[in-house]
């Protein structure tokens, strides 16, 4: 999905968001739907991930779960923080996502952040995106931990010296804040936000056939079809008519 020039799609999301995940499958899915029905379409799609933090308040070093962060925000105590996390969990469940949200750990995303722009450099952005939101929701590991982040970044192949630069010290913190900041001149106000060719946007997890729609227009208005007269007296491949 990471390849060329046809269509650009900039997805703004945090590694930490229950409906980032969704909306991620729910594209994927409109995707593989789109270029089946427009074959001239596959591998000119490219994906692009932007940066965006739901809760930068969030502690480096997590020290309670989700549920117990959202019983505490919301009062009821961990019990009540469960119930809230159970409604997602089942949406997500309909796209083939067992969720361990309860159990997740509430954490600061920013090194993953930066990490992302790391990977989009090295062009294995799309890779570690899945691999943070598997660590994460599905695995319920630490995703603040820079351990878990280093042994992420290397299992899709990045280079351990360049992560290990990164993760020491505060490059890609200006391209993070960027993103932030350019989501919000968009008038996102929350993620997922997908912008298909910076002129379609798209806000929330929505259901496939929104993307499928979106997928198309875009398509269609960036490649207009022109009514064609004639065709005869003409030179083509297999030479010309004389």
């Amino acid at each position: 999905m990471n390849v060329a020039p046809g269509m650009r799609i900039e997805i703004w999301s945090d590694v930490v968001c229950p409906w980032c995940y969704i909306g991620k499958r729910r594209l994927e899915g409109a995707l593989s739907r789109f270029e089946q029905a427009r074959p001239e379409a596959a591998g000119q799609v490219e994906i692009v991930w932007r940066s965006y933090q739901l809760d930068p308040a969030a502690p480096g070093e997590p020290s309670e779960t989700v549920a117990e962060h959202l019983g505490r925000k919301y009062g009821g105590g961990p019990a009540a923080g469960q119930q809230m996390i159970d409604r997602v969990e089942a949406v997500a469940a309909e796209e083939g996502l067992v969720y361990r949200l309860g159990e997740a750990q509430r954490a600061n995303t920013v090194d993953a952040h930066r990490l992302l722009h790391l990977a989009a450099a090295e062009g294995r952005q799309g890779e570690l995106k899945e691999a943070l939101l598997a660590a994460y929701f599905l695995d319920a590991r630490n995703v603040a931990d820079p351990g878990v982040l280093a042994e992420l970044a290397a299992d899709v192949g990045l280079d351990e010296v360049r992560v290990k630069e990164v993760l020491t010290g505060d490059e890609y913190a200006a391209a993070v804040e960027a993103d932030i900041r350019r989501a919000a001149a968009y008038g996102a106000t929350g993620v997922p936000f997908f912008v298909v060719d910076q002129k379609y946007g798209v806000a929330g997890a929505q259901p496939g056939e929104v993307f499928d729609q979106v997928l198309e227009r875009a398509w269609a208005e960036s490649r207009p079809v022109i009514d064609v007269i004639g065709g005869a007296d003409a030179c083509g491949p297999d030479g010309c008519p004389v």
